[in-house]
């Protein structure tokens, strides 16, 4: 018996990588800055963070998410 099944993907899009990266980046500053007690750039780096999710979700919806119209799809 076959069957085919709709693989959804592991997240790997420009529109995940994106996200994660930019988000990443934004707790990486967060923490530095939380060490050395600089509140604003704390709350800029939550910002970034925040941006990071929004961005991720903004490039998945014009296409570029896991089996988005603009991404190349793998051939298995």
């Amino acid at each position: 018996m076959s069957h085919e099944e709709d693989e959804l993907g592991e997240g790997h899009s420009l529109a995940a990588w994106t996200g994660v990266i930019v988000s990443l980046v934004g707790i990486a500053i967060g923490t530095v800055a939380f060490f050395f007690d600089v509140q604003w750039l704390v709350w800029a780096a939550a910002g970034l963070t925040l941006f990071g999710f929004l961005l991720g979700f903004i490039l998945s919806r014009a296409g570029y998410g896991v089996n988005g119209t603009k991404t190349l799809q793998k051939e298995h």
